[in-house]
């Protein structure tokens, strides 16, 4: 199996990972072949995963744009993934050159490329920890180091929530952000939902998930509402991907959203 320079031999590649399956259905590069076998079987069952996956770094971009409209210049993107085509730190510094970003990922070989990338990047970095543990990551030198929690910050939890499967824990990880965040942040959350989806996909999704390090659990509408609570809601509200501040009728998935399998919203702490 080929491996980049930035990829270790105690790198364990004996599962498909979700980032770098990720990337392979974006036309990335960063990918190995039981990632690009894995992504091949779920477009047997789901053929918009592409279109899907498009969708999502849409949803992203749109997010951080809009969050640098608000002033918001500093970023926390947890659950990152495989850096690639139209990343947070690219969209956000091409806005304001002065947005400082942190990536966290658990998933070594995403860090380890994501730390390469950005060697030269004097406001981004990318540091290694499990999202269910939060307090380590607010408290980890690398990021206090660039963000200043004293001020107001945006939070990045897209398609990260449904790979935590129990629900109190993935509750406890929104609050503990939640109560580090000053008045003025903003958290954004994109998460599945099986809630317009065919019930054979929905079997054969479950069983491709169970074969990954990140096995995960979608939700329904209510259920990732709920996430928000505490925060004031940006309009639209919580919608398909594509329905979230779409930038034109040619938009993927625009005309069929629930094609996407997936809700997302931004939340605002005003007080």
């Amino acid at each position: 199996m080929h491996k980049d320079k930035w990829v270790t031999d105690d790198f364990l590649l004996d599962k498909p990972n979700a980032a770098r399956m990720y990337d392979y259905l974006l036309g990335g590069y960063h990918n190995f072949e039981i990632d690009r076998l894995a992504a091949k079987k779920v477009l047997e069952f789901y053929p918009d995963a592409r279109l899907a996956s498009h969708g999502a770094r849409a949803f992203l971009r749109r997010v951080v744009n809009f969050l640098v409209e608000q002033g918001i210049d500093q970023l926390l993107d947890i659950g990152s993934g495989m850096p690639t085509v139209g990343n947070v730190h690219e969209v956000a510094q091409k806005a304001n050159p002065a947005t400082r970003v942190v990536y966290v990922d658990i998933d070594p070989v995403a860090v380890a490329h994501a730390r390469a990338m950005l060697k030269d990047n004097p406001n981004a970095t990318a540091i290694q920890a499990d999202a269910r543990w939060p307090d380590k990551i607010l408290s980890h030198a690398e990021v206090k180091a660039l963000l200043d929690f004293s001020q107001p910050v945006g939070v990045l939890l897209l398609a990260l929530l449904h790979v935590i499967p129990d629900d109190r824990e993935a509750h406890s990880v929104v609050r503990v952000l939640h109560d580090a965040l000053v008045p003025g942040s903003y958290i954004a959350i994109s998460h599945g939902t099986y809630d317009e989806a065919p019930p054979e996909a929905i079997e054969q999704m479950e069983k491709m998930s169970a074969r990954t390090p990140t096995p995960g659990k979608y939700r329904s509408r209510a259920e990732i509402q709920r996430f928000f609570e505490g925060f004031e809601v940006v309009e639209p509200g919580l919608v398909y991907l594509p329905l979230w501040h779409p930038e034109g009728p040619d938009d993927v998935l625009l005309d069929e959203p629930e094609r996407a399998l997936s809700l997302g919203g931004i939340g605002h702490k005003v007080k």
